[in-house]
């Protein structure tokens, strides 16, 4: 299709195919006989999510009004974040500008990865409560451009803080309000997501977006595969969920939407989840006793699962006191892990899509032999096992910058007995580009299972004296079926007996496979379930 709109203030041959739109500046012959090559524009299909015919009205008009042609809304990419634009194609023509219209739609149209009704979650206590705004103001904005319906899952104090301090509406578009009459206050304690999930009819939806930290991330990842699980009577094995999942960063650490999406950019990620991007993602299975306890993205054993139980019971305190005080205080009690260490290498042929598995895969893994199964027994300050980069603030190379998002293994890092100062080094190293795993008393792998075993069964204690010993020699051993704290995703579980972790795949609505150093672009047609 060919036609003539001015771009700016110059008259432009503008050419759309069913992949791109071009325009080219139309230049009038010169009197010399000189040819001079205009410089030529492009925009991908691929890139553009919502089209609208512009329109000049008188105040006050709210329909009608002369035709000014057509506003093209894409996207465009600045190194890793995605940012709005906009292409104003001018003609005055009606008849020119609709003909236009409709065939940009209906192109648009064929993009079927593209949402066109999600599920909204949307936690208002994430950090400094700043979930609510951030929806408001970045990310339906671009869902109602984009002609993306929503169904808000959200609290009461939600709906009052979308209104104005007068009582009015006139903050609030009015497709937002009206979903959020319709919705229950659902999302208000931790385990909210999930009774959701259970009864959702997910066949109405094209996907599931959530609006929150890291904790709101991965109890709705759980929510997730657990239905799946549910709908098709498979309780043992994890099975592809239904519908992929956005993620909207609006928590203190965002490590996973940093390791998806390369940025924590809350327009980055909504403009993501608009076009359809898709991205497959490596996720954990955290079993003990043969129970299935959480799904999740990483898990910190040791120093990180001790200071998080500390940081939990000093709740009163503000977000980053609250971990200061856990960090210093866990690092002045320091004490190593007395358990035996297991773990399975990671094989290149082991990738497979999630769902897709052989179905003897789970009994080949427990029927494997001792062989196969590398086993320390040893002291541990920390053990760690984590499925993504884990990219943060804190960590802008990520906790496990070895892995990468889709690669069909984990990573564990495994940090020996060493005096505090050295492990104090260890740590600092993770604010720096690298050199975090090069101590002697640090050893990675990639591997698809890992086993947990304590050699007693130990617990935590606040009441801990700071004297009870050298941490070189001292392992903390306390009375029998205490629970072992664990820091999954950033919420503490405590488990008692050994734990078995083992790898499986989701997809994410993102389009960037981030390492790092480097970072590769490409689309999988996979939803994030």
């Amino acid at each position: 299709m060919r036609g003539i709109f001015k771009v700016g203030k110059k008259s432009h041959d503008v050419l759309l195919t069913h992949t791109r739109l071009t325009w080219t500046p139309i230049v009038p012959e010169s009197p010399t006989g000189e040819e001079s090559v205009p410089q030529a524009g492009e925009v991908l299909l691929q890139d553009v999510f919502a089209v609208k015919v512009k329109r000049r009205r008188m105040a006050g008009q709210q329909s009608g009004g002369a035709v000014l042609g057509l506003a093209l809304f894409h996207s465009r990419r600045r190194g890793r974040r995605l940012e709005e634009d906009t292409l104003h194609l001018h003609n005055a023509s009606a008849e020119h500008t609709h003909s236009w219209y409709n065939t940009l739609k209906e192109l648009l149209t064929g993009f079927s990865s593209r949402p066109r009704y999600v599920k909204v979650f949307i936690n208002p206590s994430s950090h400094k409560k700043e979930a609510v705004h951030i929806y408001r103001d970045h990310v339906a904005p671009l869902f109602k451009m984009a002609d993306v319906r929503t169904d808000i899952t959200a609290t009461p104090q939600l709906s009052l803080s979308l209104l104005s301090a007068d009582g009015t509406i006139s903050v609030v578009p009015l497709f937002l309000l009206a979903a959020i009459k319709h919705t229950q206050p659902l999302t208000d304690r931790k385990g909210h997501a999930l009774s959701v999930m259970k009864e959702c009819k997910l066949d109405e939806y094209d996907g599931v977006v959530c609006v929150g930290g890291d904790g709101s991330v991965a109890e709705l990842c759980h929510a997730l595969v657990l239905r799946a699980q549910l709908d098709a009577n498979s309780p043992e094995n994890p099975v592809r969920a239904a519908l992929p999942l956005g993620i909207i960063p609006a928590g203190s650490t965002d490590v996973v939407s940093c390791s998806v999406h390369g940025v924590r950019d809350p327009v980055t990620a909504a403009l993501h989840v608009v076009l359809g991007h898709l991205q497959q993602v490596d996720m954990c299975s955290f079993s003990s006793s043969s129970q299935l306890v959480h799904f999740g993205f990483s898990a910190m054993f040791g120093f990180g699962g001790r200071s998080l139980a500390r940081a939990e019971k000093k709740r009163w305190m503000s977000s980053s006191r609250r971990r200061e005080y856990a960090v210093v205080k866990t690092l002045a009690r320091l004490r190593p892990e007395d358990c035996q260490l297991s773990f399975l290498p990671a094989k290149s042929s082991e990738r497979s899509l999630f769902g897709q598995q052989e179905q003897g895969k789970d009994k080949e893994l427990d029927t494997e032999s001792e062989e196969s199964w590398m086993t320390n027994q040893g002291l541990y300050l920390s053990i760690s096992v984590m499925s993504i980069p884990c990219l943060s603030p804190h960590a802008p190379q990520g906790l496990a910058p070895n892995t990468s998002l889709d690669n069909g293994s984990a990573s564990l890092i495994a940090v020996g007995n060493a005096s505090r100062s050295e492990f104090i080094k260890h740590l600092k190293k993770y604010s720096s580009s690298s050199g975090q795993f090069s101590f002697p008393f640090v050893e990675t792998h990639s591997v698809s299972a890992v086993r947990i075993r304590p050699r007693s069964l130990i617990g935590w204690s606040e009441e801990e004296s700071e004297d009870e010993g050298d941490s070189k020699n001292t392992p903390i051993i306390q009375s029998e079926r205490a629970a072992l704290p664990w820091n999954i995703d950033g919420e503490l579980v405590e488990i008692a007996n050994e734990v078995l972790i083992r790898w499986d795949w989701l997809c994410f609505r993102s389009k960037t496979q981030i390492t790092s150093d480097s970072m590769d672009l490409f689309e999988k047609r996979c939803y994030v379930k």
